[in-house]
């Protein structure tokens, strides 16, 4: 999945969690899923700032 892809669904998911329409196990698998796509995001991320940083020849280390 792509980035966008990424907060696309992660936005479908706190939509229905916040619907409190869910059993409590299907909740429970959403909200794993979440957590799997915000890892995700948030290497997706730090890969761009490193290439960003790359392509502007700063070696500093943040």
């Amino acid at each position: 999945m792509t980035f966008e892809d990424n907060l696309k669904r992660l936005d479908e998911i706190v939509r229905q969690l916040e619907s409190d329409k869910l059993p409590l196990d299907e909740a429970l698998e959403l909200y794993k899923e979440g957590v799997g796509l915000t890892v995700e995001s948030k290497k997706a991320l730090e890969n761009a700032k490193l290439t960003v940083k790359t392509m502007n020849g700063d070696n500093e280390n943040d």
